[in-house]
């Protein structure tokens, strides 16, 4: 009796060891299969390289986070396929790349809704949050976004309106059926693209004008194709990176921890260091010999007027969330209305 006790409590000491260790060790193997169009070596990729090395080390090896950097595994939209089925688990997107998924991530772009980035900034704060909570419910774990800038209107022309642009063939990211619409509206000719065939787009023809932010123009090269930069803030751009949830919870809570605390970390890095990268991009585009062409504010009121008058049909589009959007236009008018108001009163 004695030793059946012994043998007894030696079991369930062993069983009381193998728990204690499957908490406190995270499961063995797990791989996150990612991809992005940002080229390998670039910033975006050496401080994701970076994170993906500490939370490899951090799991003591049990989560390892593999890239496929610079397209190779197709535009945003052959990505999410691969996320279906397993083949991938997570990508690096431009907003406008999962919007099929979510459509509320194309609300920032729309065409001339900011004007500048403290409006940016002052609407971010508020709706970030939602937009993560709503990425979460179509399936996907971000952490957090990473601005891209506005984008702005580059050409072999100079383009100062919506007359400059006619008759002209005009990229819509594919993705982007809101700007592909107001394109329309305004009697232009959009041709869809994914970002990865824009590039050659521009060398055959097949795209005159093309909307872009300083940083995603020379880091993809579109530069070298065009001569003018016009300077109005177009649209806002963003990016986020986005894993598959069902790959996300998979990884055991100790993972997941090390996961979300690294990886929104260094979105959050990239989101803050994105503006100044924007300022020196822009520095070598000009010193490449793009020319900005600089538009009066009369003109700019003009090309806000004719968004504006279509607004409305925006509004009512079945793929657009239109109680955020109203939430987002009216935070828009809050900030405008107090930054007038300090503006208005004297200065003590």
């Amino acid at each position: 009796m004695g030793e059946a006790r012994i043998a007894a409590g030696l079991r369930g000491l062993s069983i009381w060891l193998v728990g204690l260790f499957a908490v406190a060790l995270p499961a063995v193997g797990a791989e996150l299969k990612v991809a992005t169009i940002a080229p390998d070596g670039s910033h975006w990729m050496r401080e994701m390289r970076a994170a993906a090395a500490e939370i490899k080390e951090r799991t003591g090896g049990s989560v390892e986070i593999r890239f496929y950097p610079g397209g190779v595994m197709g535009n945003d939209a052959q990505v999410l396929r691969k996320i279906r089925i397993g083949q991938l688990h997570g990508g690096a997107f431009t907003a406008g790349g999962l919007a099929e998924r979510y459509s509320a991530l194309n609300l920032y772009g729309i065409p001339l809704l900011f004007r500048s980035l403290d409006e940016v900034d002052y609407v971010r704060e508020h709706l970030d949050p939602v937009l993560t909570a709503g990425l979460e419910e179509a399936g996907f774990v971000g952490f957090g976004f990473i601005e891209g800038g506005f984008a702005r209107l580059m050409a072999n022309h100079p383009v100062r309106g919506i007359e400059d642009m006619r008759r002209r063939k005009v990229w819509v990211p594919e993705g982007d059926p809101i700007s592909f619409f107001a394109m329309e509206e305004l009697g232009l000719s959009p041709v869809v693209l994914p970002v990865t065939d824009v590039l050659t787009g521009l060398q055959t023809g097949l795209l005159d004008i093309v909307a872009a932010s300083p940083v995603a123009a020379l880091v993809l090269q579109w530069h070298t194709k065009v001569s003018y930069m016009t300077d109005v803030p177009v649209s806002y751009s963003m990016g986020l990176f986005a894993l598959d949830k069902r790959a996300f919870m998979r990884l055991s809570e100790f993972e997941r921890q090390i996961v979300d605390e690294v990886v929104t970390r260094t979105v959050a890095k990239l989101d803050e260091a994105a503006r100044e990268d924007n300022r020196r991009a822009r520095e070598v585009l000009e010193r490449s010999g793009v020319k900005v062409v600089h538009v009066d504010e009369r003109s700019v009121e003009s090309l806000r007027g004719e968004i504006g008058a279509i607004f409305p049909r925006i509004r009512a589009r079945a793929d657009v969330d239109a109680a955020l959007l109203d939430r987002l236009v009216g935070l828009l008018e809050e900030y405008r209305a107090s930054h007038a108001v300090a503006e208005a009163e004297p200065a003590n």
